[in-house]
C-alpha cells in the first residue's frame, strides 16, 4: 500500500513546562516520567508545528529524513482552573533505541500561560484517540447521496445501505463510526457554506478531509482535471470558514474500499482504513486495509497554490 502522509499539529515537549509539582521546571514527558497533579503551562513562545507521519507494518514513522519510528505513548487528561478538561496525546520519536524527541498533540486547544493540571494518564486509549484524530470525518447532519439520488443524514445511515459513489456506482456501507471531539484548535471543523462549491447545504468536515473536485480548466496548475484537496486549504474566512467552540460529533463512513461519495452534493472521500485509523473499528469488524488506488496522485500538495486563493480558484475551475 502506498504511503499517504498524515500531517498533525504538535508542540515540542520543551514548549510545555511544569510550573508546580514534582516536575516543576521540567518539560512535559512520556507516561513513565509524569506525576499526577503536576501543573503545566505552554510557554509564551511555544508554537505548534507540523509533524508528517506515514504508516507501515512497524507502526508510525516520520515522513521525512531518517523516517524514525514514532510511538504513541499515552493520552493525557489536563484540567483547567475553571474545571474544564482537555486531552493531549504524547508521541515519542525513537532513534537508535532512545527517545530523540517528544511531541504533544492536543485534541483541542491549549492556550499559552494557562494552568493545566495533569489529572489522567491513559496508555490504552492513545491508539483509539489518535485514530479518531486521524480520520477524515463528516459532521452530524451531513446529507449523503444514496443510490436513488435521495440525500440521507449520515447519522441515519445503517450498515448495508447503498450509497452512490463517484468511482464505483452504488456501494454498501460496511460500518459507520462516530467520535466526539472538541471543536477547537486544529480540530475546529471547516464549514463550506451552501453554494460555495455548488453544494446544496453547508458541508461541515474535519480540516484534513479531502474533497474531490473536477476542474473544467486547470487554474491551480495541478496538471490534471481532477484533484483532491484538504478542506483546511480552502478556508478563506468568508465563504469557507472554521467553526470554533464546544464539541462536535463526527462520523466516519466505511466501505469495503476507499471511495468518493457525495456529501451535500460535493464529492468527498470516504474513510480510509490504514494502520493509523484501524483502531476506530470494532475489534470483530474484519475490515481489510484499503488500497489508495490512483487517488494518491490526485492530491494537491500544500505548497501548490496560495491558500488565500485556493477556494476562489477552485470555484472558477469547477464552474459551469
Amino acid at each position: 500500500m502506498q504511503d499517504r502522509p498524515l500531517t498533525i499539529d504538535v508542540f515540542l515537549a520543551g514548549d510545555i513546562i511544569a510550573t508546580d509539582g514534582v516536575m516543576k521546571g521540567e518539560p512535559i514527558s512520556f507516561a513513565d516520567e509524569l506525576v499526577l497533579d503536576d501543573v503545566f503551562q505552554v510557554r509564551p513562545q511555544g508554537r505548534q508545528q507540523l509533524l508528517s507521519l506515514v504508516a507501515g507494518d512497524g507502526g508510525l514513522h516520520r515522513a521525512e529524513g531518517a523516517r524514525n519510528i514514532v510511538h504513541l505513548d499515552s493520552c493525557l487528561t489536563l484540567m483547567e482552573n475553571g474545571g474544564g478538561t482537555h486531552e493531549a496525546l504524547v508521541l515519542v520519536e525513537v532513534e537508535d533505541g532512545a527517545a530523540a524527541e517528544i511531541y504533544i498533540m492536543p485534541l483541542g486547544e491549549l492556550r499559552s500561560q494557562a494552568d493545566y493540571r495533569l489529572v489522567g494518564i491513559a496508555r490504552h486509549t492513545a491508539t483509539r484517540r489518535f485514530a479518531d484524530a486521524a480520520s477524515g470525518s463528516f459532521a452530524k447532519g451531513t446529507r449523503i447521496t444514496m443510490r436513488d439520488g435521495a440525500m440521507c443524514p449520515i447519522e441515519a445511515l445503517q450498515t448495508g445501505d447503498m450509497v452512490l459513489t463517484r468511482d464505483a456506482g452504488p456501494q454498501p456501507v460496511r460500518q459507520i463510526v462516530q467520535a466526539t471531539l472538541r471543536a477547537t484548535g486544529s480540530f475546529a471543523p471547516v464549514v463550506i457554506t451552501a453554494g460555495t462549491l455548488n453544494n446544496e447545504g453547508d458541508l461541515v468536515v474535519r480540516p484534513d478531509h479531502r474533497l474531490f473536485i473536477y476542474q473544467r480548466e486547470d487554474h491551480i496548475g495541478a496538471g490534471r482535471a481532477e484533484v483532491l484537496i484538504k478542506a483546511r486549504h480552502l478556508v478563506d474566512g468568508r465563504k469557507i470558514i472554521r467553526r470554533k467552540g464546544g464539541f462536535i460529533d463526527y462520523y466516519q463512513l466505511i466501505f469495503d474500499s476507499h471511495h468518493i461519495v457525495f456529501a451535500e452534493g460535493i464529492a468527498a472521500e470516504s474513510h480510509l482504513v490504514d494502520p493509523r485509523t484501524r483502531a476506530i473499528l470494532p475489534q470483530d469488524g474484519g475490515q481489510a486495509a484499503h488500497s489508495l488506488g490512483g487517488y494518491h496522485d490526485y492530491e494537491v500538495k500544500d505548497n501548490l497554490i496560495p491558500l488565500d486563493k485556493a477556494a476562489a480558484l477552485l470555484r472558477k475551475a469547477s464552474a459551469s
